[in-house]
C-alpha cells in the first residue's frame, strides 16, 4: 500500500509538472490515450482472457463520467495548489463517500461514524480557511475532486458484484480521454517530444499503483492496509519539497492530520459496523 500512494504520488507530481506546459484537458487526453494502448497492448498478450461485457452501461457511464470530473478537478487543483495541499484536501473523499452512501443506498449510521464524518470536515475547514486571508479559490477544486471521487465509489459499490474490474477501468478511461480530446477547441499547447516519456511513465504509474493496491487488500486487512494510504501526503511533501520548493503550512499540516485520523476513525467504524450486521 505504501507503495502504491507513492506511485499515484509521483505520478501526480508528473500530472502538476506536465500542467505547467499543457492545459488540463490536452493532459487528461495524452496520458489517457497512453493508458489505454497499455491496457489493449496488455490484453492482447494476456494468456487469460478478461471479461469485457457491461452489463449495466447507465452505471458504467455514470461512474466514467465521476471519474471524469474527479480527474479534471484533480488535475485542475495540482496546477494552481501544492501537491501537498492539493492531496490534503482530497483526503475529504471517503467522509463524502460515506455521506453520499448514506443518502443515496440507504447505508446504516451510527454515533462513531457521525462523529468522524463531523471532525474530517472540521479538518477541511482548517485546511482551505473559508474566512480567512489564506483562502483560495483554487482549493475547490479538488474538494470537487473529492466529491466527484465520491460519487465514483458509491457507484462502483453498486456495481462491482456484475461488472468486471477491467471493463469498468476500460469505460472510465475511454470517456477521461475523449473528454480530454474535446477541449482541444479551447486550445491546446504544442506538444513537445521531450515530455512523451513523463506522459508515458505517468501511465505506467498508474497501473503499478493500482495493481500494488489490489494485491495489499488481497494480502492483507482493509482495516490494517487501507491507513497506509494516507502515505501519500508524506511522499507529496517531499515531491513538492525536491521539486518546488513547498513547504506545507502548519494549518494544512494540521487539518491533514485531523482528517487522516477522522478517515481512519470512520474505517474502524464501518468494520465494526460490518461484524455487528
Amino acid at each position: 500500500m505504501i507503495g502504491g500512494a507513492l506511485a499515484l504520488t509521483i505520478n501526480d507530481g508528473m500530472a502538476k509538472y506536465l500542467t505547467e506546459s499543457y492545459p488540463v484537458g490536452q493532459v487528461m487526453a495524452l496520458r489517457g490515450s497512453c493508458i489505454l494502448a497499455i491496457l489493449i497492448l496488455f490484453l492482447i498478450l494476456a494468456k487469460k482472457r478478461f471479461n469485457l461485457k457491461v452489463y449495466s452501461w447507465p452505471n458504467n457511464f455514470y461512474r466514467a463520467a465521476a471519474m471524469t470530473g474527479s480527474t479534471f478537478c484533480f488535475i485542475t487543483g495540482l496546477s494552481y495548489l501544492p501537491i501537498a495541499d492539493a492531496i490534503a484536501i482530497a483526503f475529504a473523499a471517503p467522509l463524502l463517500t460515506t455521506l453520499l452512501a448514506i443518502v443515496w443506498i440507504k447505508e446504516r449510521v451510527g454515533f462513531h461514524r457521525w462523529v468522524a464524518i463531523l471532525f474530517g470536515f472540521l479538518g477541511v475547514i482548517i485546511i482551505v480557511q473559508p474566512t480567512g486571508d489564506a483562502f483560495k479559490i483554487a482549493v475547490l477544486a479538488p474538494l470537487g475532486a473529492a466529491f466527484f471521487g465520491a460519487i465514483r465509489d458509491v457507484i462502483t459499490r453498486k456495481i462491482t458484484g456484475s461488472e468486471s474490474s477491467f471493463a469498468i477501468l476500460l469505460t472510465s478511461m475511454f470517456l477521461i480521454t475523449l473528454t480530454g480530446y474535446f477541449t482541444y477547441p479551447f486550445g491546446w499547447s504544442e506538444f513537445q517530444f521531450g515530455h512523451l516519456w513523463l506522459f508515458l511513465c505517468s501511465s505506467i504509474l498508474v497501473g503499478l499503483a493500482q495493481y500494488l493496491m489490489i494485491e495489499a487488500f488481497r494480502l492483507g486487512e482493509v482495516g490494517l492496509i487501507s491507513p497506509f494510504k494516507y502515505s501519500s501526503l508524506l511522499w507529496a511533501v517531499i515531491i513538492g519539497f525536491i521539486v518546488w520548493g513547498d513547504i506545507p503550512g502548519n494549518l494544512v499540516l494540521v487539518g491533514a492530520a485531523i482528517l487522516i485520523v477522522s478517515g481512519i476513525y470512520l474505517l474502524h467504524a464501518e468494520k465494526r459496523l460490518q461484524r455487528d450486521s
